[in-house]
């Protein structure tokens, strides 16, 4: 660790979440207040203090109106982070960099979507008005069926399983095993739904090797953090939940959702560059991590995650799946919540709060001596990541 990282310097000290629905029944900004006033609430931190705010590009609602409607006094930081999904963890990372250069003392991170009752990101899209390097891309691509998220996943997966030998039934056993913990989290979606092996192979073509099973949900929704110190987290009502690595990575050929022009497409080397600087920052280990959440918005890209990471070796991650190390009881459980499948898609962000329950020590399915957590963003876009643990 060098002397300016940002590692151990900042600290999770408050989390908020609404209930995940495919109606929330209010707008976005509502949905927001709720969670941040609620991850204020569970910090002991009073609205006023709040100095910053991280969200994405994606959302929409804008930190002004939060900050209006918190009553914030002098608020001297404000980010925002695009790429959806692949910038889940780089809010945190962009408030944690500013409480560690005392730009801002508090900090709250939030995402609020009405992905399912007002927009739905799984649709085709038209790339109508998009940035013009975005348009000629997909331009490629769309002629020829490309249109969805999952068709864009298909391909690498497609590649993955005939380079490795994976199979529709190891994806399956991914989806399995995160609806096994979404089945005893009353706050998921499938909450005591579920599913086998079996029904995951029955489930619909989505876009082959996809089945419908293979797809993360849409959902309404909020969570929000709160982010300060380690040094005044100590002094605050919840067990400190420190930053120990943050990353986000770009690597070489690297285009959204759609690197399909590099020379191997079964890895993901821009969550490799984000593995080496989690490392790097942390001092830590794949050895040293008792569990992690794996960005699962489809079922394949798990698996060079898993690899990525030092988990395995390269093409090796169906082993570790086929062996169950990835699944209650295993030796590295992942998505104890129920991840993106089976608790709900808030574009990673709730993710990072399961991390963050995992090192309290206070999530449904807590994993024994959990100390140190890896939290995965984004996969075939440019990526973040975390390393969250004790003090």
């Amino acid at each position: 660790m060098t002397s300016n990282s940002i590692s151990g310097r900042a600290a999770i000290v408050g989390l908020g979440a609404t209930e995940f629905s495919k109606n929330s029944g209010r707008t976005e900004l509502r949905l927001a207040m709720e969670a941040t006033l609620g991850a204020l609430a569970d910090a002991g931190i009073d609205p006023s203090e709040v100095e910053g705010f991280s969200s994405y590009t994606m959302d929409n609602v804008p930190e002004y109106e939060v900050a209006r409607l918190l009553g914030c006094k002098n608020v001297k930081f404000f980010s925002q982070i695009p790429h959806g999904g692949g910038g889940a963890c780089a809010p945190l990372m962009h408030a944690a960099m500013a409480v560690a250069t005392g730009v801002a003392k508090v900090v709250v991170v939030y995402r609020a979507m009405n992905e399912r009752s007002w927009y739905r990101f799984g649709k085709p899209h038209d790339f109508g008005g998009a940035p013009i390097f975005d348009a000629v891309n997909y331009g490629w691509y769309m002629p020829h069926g490309f249109h969805t998220p999952a068709a864009w996943v298909g391909m690498f997966a497609q590649r993955y399983m005939h380079t490795y030998g994976a199979t529709s039934e190891d994806f399956g056993r991914v989806a399995v095993a995160v609806r096994d913990f979404a089945a005893t989290n009353p706050a998921a979606f499938f909450y005591g739904k579920p599913i086998t092996l079996e029904e995951h192979q029955a489930s619909r073509w989505i876009c082959e090797p996809l089945h419908l099973l293979d797809c993360c949900q849409e959902s309404d929704g909020a969570v929000a953090m709160v982010i300060t110190s380690a040094e005044r987290a100590r002094d605050l009502r919840q067990k400190p939940v420190i930053i120990k690595g943050a990353s986000q990575g770009i690597a070489e050929g690297q285009q959204s959702m759609t690197s399909f022009y590099r020379e191997d497409i079964t890895g993901l080397p821009e969550m490799g560059v984000v593995a080496r600087e989690l490392y790097a920052q942390s001092g830590l280990g794949p050895q040293d991590l008792q569990t992690a959440v794996i960005y699962d918005h489809f079922t394949p890209f798990v698996l060079p995650q898993l690899e990525e990471f030092g988990f395995c070796k390269r093409g090796e991650a169906k082993d570790f799946i086929r062996d169950g190390l990835h699944a209650r009881g295993g030796s590295l459980p992942i998505n104890t919540h129920g991840g993106q499948l089976g608790e709900a898609y808030i574009h990673g962000m709730n993710g990072v709060a399961e991390g963050v329950r995992q090192v309290r020590g206070s999530s449904v399915n807590q994993v024994a001596g959990a100390e140190n957590v890896l939290v995965t963003a984004g996969t075939g876009v440019p990526t973040s990541g975390l390393i969250l643990g004790a003090a």
